[in-house]
């Protein structure tokens, strides 16, 4: 089981399903939609997915065709994703609440890529916020 809310808490699901893979998305419409360098997803069956709270708060927008993105009114954050016509939802990682041990499984369109992030460019890991060097 995979649980899972926005930011606010108002907005939380479930998954009854073993974890997917999961992988990280760099194509431009990700990046935009999270402003971020990538998306962290894992895809599950459809038929695993429920709502568990705030079903009224959210909001979609369909970024491609047959693509939506769901995400919480109140606070912004984006939940999952849907396609509708691949059987597929997109679980956003950043709001999963459950422990998951896995590690990701691949980098997806790099070809769109920031040009400013390298996965293989090792950088300084912080335990707590940002102090120049």
């Amino acid at each position: 089981m995979i649980n899972g809310s926005c930011l606010c808490g108002l907005v939380t699901y479930q998954a009854d399903c073993d974890n997917g893979p999961i992988i990280h998305c760099h194509c431009q419409t990700c990046r935009k939609a999270h402003s971020a360098a990538f998306a962290s997803v894992m895809p599950i069956a459809p038929a695993a997915f429920k709502w568990t709270s705030g079903e009224d708060q959210l909001n979609s927008f369909e970024s491609s065709p047959g693509k939506n993105r769901y995400f919480c009114a109140n606070c912004g954050s984006q939940l999952i994703a849907e396609r509708r016509e691949a059987k597929l939802i997109l679980l956003r990682m950043g709001c999963v609440d459950s422990e998951i041990s896995d590690r990701p499984d691949a980098h997806i369109w790099r070809s769109d890529g920031a040009p400013w992030y390298d996965p293989d460019h090792e950088i300084r890991q912080l335990a707590g916020t940002y102090a120049p060097a």
